[in-house]
């Protein structure tokens, strides 16, 4: 998934409990399903977000040779304000992007 596109919001919101269980009927599967996509999300972006930063990376000790990189701060700004992981990956739950199935039940879920 593009991260960058996503329409998460920026900041925290009350959400409705009985919305987060409705596809699972309870809420304590629904938030451990939430913090493991949110985990996966922010790999992910923690792993891309090291590949773009190693382009600048410099492999010499000389002090004098450090220096500010306007392209390496904005990389850096734009990455700090994309939306949180538990906020995108509550809206992929919202959207129905999340696939899961509990091995103790014999149905497979969409959400």
């Amino acid at each position: 998934m593009d991260y960058k596109k996503t329409k998460a919001a920026q900041s925290t919101i009350s959400r409705d409990l009985e919305v987060l269980t409705q596809e699972t009927g309870n809420i304590y599967e629904t938030v451990m399903l939430l913090a493991k996509r949110a985990n996966q999300i922010s790999s992910e972006l923690k792993e891309e977000l090291n590949q773009k930063l190693q382009e600048f990376a410099s492999y010499t000790d000389n002090l004098e040779e450090i220096f500010e990189n306007r392209e390496q701060i904005e990389i850096s700004k734009f990455y700090e304000r994309l939306p949180k992981p538990t906020l995108i990956a509550f809206e992929e739950l919202k959207e129905g992007e999340i696939y899961h199935r509990n091995p103790t039940r014999e149905n497979k879920k969409r959400i």
